[in-house]
């Protein structure tokens, strides 16, 4: 094999390891979690971030609806793939209690992100992230990484890399119907890395 057919096989075979196992600059995983039972949730860690009107945006904005965070970037493949399916999710169940939020990861902020979003026709909030929210959320090493936030606040599952288009909509599913508990969020309580499933 000549050296430019080579290099030709090699980087079509790296772009199709990203799509299927999501972009990291460190090691790349898959992993696709089922909804925890509810003993088994930790509160999602508050945050506040501006969306692209210069709004801040609270995680507890939300209390109530349940909460797809995604951690995405402009220039990974498969967070193109799915950021599609979210919006249709967003049309589907936002009069349900349901909201998608998506989390920017893009370090030239929204000089790139508001023309991503525009030609995606994007239909839900989305705010730029930094360093200190990745590592609240366990350090979002892959993208994407998607949590299922229950109407509790409660951290149902963790999507790392691309996922199953019918695991996000079984799981939000089910949240959806689960009845809310007594409890509510948890007032900007942080919680470790550790404790939130992420790897």
């Amino acid at each position: 094999m000549s050296a430019s057919r080579f290099l030709t096989v090699f980087a079509a075979a790296l772009v199709s390891a990203c799509l299927i196992t999501g972009c990291s600059s460190g090691p790349r995983t898959v992993k696709a979690a089922s909804v925890k039972a509810d003993k088994d949730r930790h509160p999602a860690p508050e945050f506040a971030l501006k969306d692209s009107n210069g709004k801040t945006v609270r995680l507890e904005d939300y209390r109530g609806k349940v909460v797809l965070l995604d951690f995405f970037a402009t220039w990974c493949g498969p967070c193109k793939i799915e950021i599609p399916w979210f919006m249709e999710m967003e049309r589907k169940n936002k009069d349900r209690g349901f909201a998608v939020l998506g989390v920017s990861m893009d370090d030239e902020g929204w000089d790139i992100v508001k023309p991503f979003l525009a030609e995606l026709g994007v239909n839900y909030r989305v705010v730029i992230g930094n360093d200190s929210t990745a590592q609240l959320y366990g350090g979002v090493d892959a993208l994407p990484t998607t949590f299922l936030i229950d109407r509790n606040g409660k951290i149902a599952s963790v999507h790392i890399g691309l996922a199953s288009r019918k695991d996000f909509e079984d799981g939000i599913e089910q949240l959806l119907q689960a009845p809310k508990a007594d409890a509510s969020r948890t007032g900007g309580m942080v919680v470790p890395a550790f404790a939130l499933g992420a790897k």
